[in-house]
Order: C-alpha cells, then structure tokens, then sequence
C-alpha cells in the first residue's frame, strides 16, 4: 500500500508514487536533473531540498522543516496557517538495527523508504491538539524566543502498528526519522537569557485520531 487515508485527515504517500501522482494542488515538473513540486496557497510544506536515488527534489514553496518567526504578525499568520490549511512533511521509515555513516561522520539508521505526511490542520480533532500545544508553548515562554518541534511520530507509529504501511517493511525494526517540524520565534527581548541559554526549547506531539 503506497497511500494511507484516514477519513481524509491523514495520508502517508512514498516518495516516488507522490512524485508520479501528485495529489490535488501539487503539480511537479520532470526536468534533467529532478523534480521542482509546486504547492498551491491551501497547503503548508514544511520539505527541505532533497535527494532521491541521484535527482534532486525541490518544492518550490516550502518553508523548511524549519521555520523562522520575528514579530506577532508572522506568529499569527503562521497559527492561522497551521489551523485551517493541510500540512506536509517528509518522514522516513528507517531499520536502526542497520546503521549507516551519516554526513556528520556519526551513524544514523538505515533509510528503508520516505514518505510525504500530510495531516489536515483544520480536522477538529487535530486543530484541538495544535492550539493546545501552541498555548502552552506561548503561556511558557513569557515572551521571550523560543523554538517548538511539533512531533509526528506517535500518529506515524500508529499506523504502523494498524497495519497501514507496507508489510514487507514491518519485518524490520522500523523507526521513524525526520518525523517533526520546528518553529522559531525570535523576541526583540533585551536580554534573552532563556533562549541563549536553550531554556526555551519546546516540543509537543500530535495523537493519533480514532477512526
């Protein structure tokens, strides 16, 4: 199975058959060296450039896996964004009992497959559990910069375990990598010593949906 749909919140799409068959909203150029994917304005892309066997991807109107904040306008548009609009990010289903060298010279587990997730920012359920997060990221900062992953792999996981990806992975023992996003606000505080120090690093997961 290449595509996962729950209730049309979630989808969980390989690489290369999103490439092949974009969904609604994308539309990806074939070009000598790789692909350029471009987004309509209704989905959010948090995909750095990547390489897939020897061609690049590019998705043109990504904003990183990262993605840098600096005054309240920007937070809100962002929140406003993540609430009401569908969310990509790439993940990658990994064996961690065969490590492999990473560029950083340390070992990281081995790539058996990537997936393009997507989830539906404005399925209640899911806008619930982001406005939750973002306030209680927002309440425990007290307004200086901070930076907050939005883990994915409890929902990633659980599709695992329902039987929702390929079979012929599951004799492995998968794990997911990549499987987040992050953003950055950045404060024009004075003296941001919560920040400087790595005090304000926030992280809240995602659950999974009952179907």
């Amino acid at each position: 199975m290449t595509v996962t749909q729950l209730l049309n919140v979630i989808t969980v799409t390989e690489l290369g058959q999103f490439l092949k068959n974009p969904p609604e909203g994308f539309t990806v150029e074939n070009f000598g060296s790789g692909y350029r994917v471009q987004s309509d304005d209704q989905s959010l892309v948090f995909i750095d450039d990547l390489l897939s066997g020897d061609r690049n991807v590019v998705f043109l109107n990504s904003l990183g896996r990262k993605f840098k904040m600096h005054n309240l306008w920007e937070y809100t548009s962002m929140r406003k964004s993540l609430l009401s609009k569908r969310i990509y990010v790439l993940v990658s289903l990994c064996d961690q009992n065969l490590p492999q060298p990473s560029k950083k010279g340390a070992t990281e587990p081995r790539v058996l497959r990537e997936y393009v997730f997507s989830i539906n920012g404005g399925d209640p359920m899911i806008k619930w559990q982001m406005e939750r997060g973002l306030d209680w990221t927002i309440s425990s900062v007290a307004g200086e910069s901070y930076r907050v992953e939005i883990d994915l792999s409890e929902i990633l996981n659980s599709l695992a375990v329902e039987g929702l990806i390929d079979e012929d992975l599951m004799k492995y023992n998968p794990t997911w990598k990549d499987a987040s996003f992050t953003l950055k606000y950045y404060s024009d505080a004075l003296f941001d010593f919560p920040h400087w120090f790595g005090f304000s690093k926030k992280s809240f997961k995602l659950r999974p949906i009952n179907t």
